[in-house]
């Protein structure tokens, strides 16, 4: 039976009984791959499934995804529906919170452009929840990624920060106030931290928040979010 060129999907042949299957089928494949939401690239086979649920097939898949690596996997009538990523392809990756493009090998998350030959160039968005410590001073985890190009960072307090200081600043060792200065303590406060000159980081860093005319008092999330560029060379 031939399929369509892009898609994939199924078409009807000539004097074909049951038509309505091949039908269904192709409406499946054309539901799960248009506006295409990938529930995990990364996932084994689920137990169970409802209905449109699409992944990305991994390597080394078990189960009814044996042999299927790197294929698209639809969610159907009880069954899997199976489908070939082509170049290009983009999709949204719902356990990573980020679109990815298809490069003819894997699918890239942030992947804004790529070569024939596969270099990539990425902008990602890297987020992590803060509890901020007691001190005159709060530092992250090392979550900028090493060899990227920070062009700003964002935040939101989202439980309020208790202590003495009535706001603080937001940087890195180098510089506590890179990323923003006299940022409330309250539920709600945000930070908006662009810099005149994108930033370059060799290594993976972490974010330092500062108080300010006080300490912190050991209570307090803020979600933080590093706004990265980041390259990969051709395959």
């Amino acid at each position: 039976m031939a399929d369509t060129t892009n898609l994939q999907l199924p078409l009807i042949a000539a004097a074909q009984a049951q038509k309505h299957i091949t039908v269904n089928e192709a409406l499946v494949r054309l539901d799960g791959l248009t506006q295409m939401r990938l529930i995990s690239r990364t996932a084994d086979v689920p137990a169970t499934a409802t209905d449109g649920a699409t992944f990305g097939v991994p390597v080394a898949a078990t189960g009814d995804w044996a042999a299927r690596d790197g294929q698209i996997a639809i969610f159907s009538n009880g069954g899997w529906v199976f489908t070939n990523p082509v170049v290009g392809w983009r999709a949204y990756i719902v356990d990573e919170g980020s679109t990815a493009m298809f490069n003819g090998a894997d699918w890239i998350s942030g992947a804004v452009a790529a070569s024939p030959f596969g270099a990539v160039s990425r902008f990602d968005l890297v987020e992590v929840s803060h509890i901020v410590d007691a001190g005159p001073s709060s530092t992250t985890g090392a979550f900028i990624p090493a060899n990227s190009v920070v062009f700003g960072v964002t935040g939101r307090v989202i439980d309020a920060i208790d202590g003495t200081a009535g706001a603080f600043e937001v940087g890195v060792s180098a510089s506590t106030n890179r990323y923003g200065s006299g940022i409330g303590t309250g539920a709600g406060s945000f930070v908006e931290g662009l810099t005149g000159t994108p930033m370059t980081y060799y290594s993976d860093t972490s974010l330092e928040l500062t108080a300010i005319d006080g300490t912190f008092g050991g209570a307090g999330t803020i979600i933080l979010a590093a706004h990265v560029l980041r390259m990969s060379p051709p395959t």
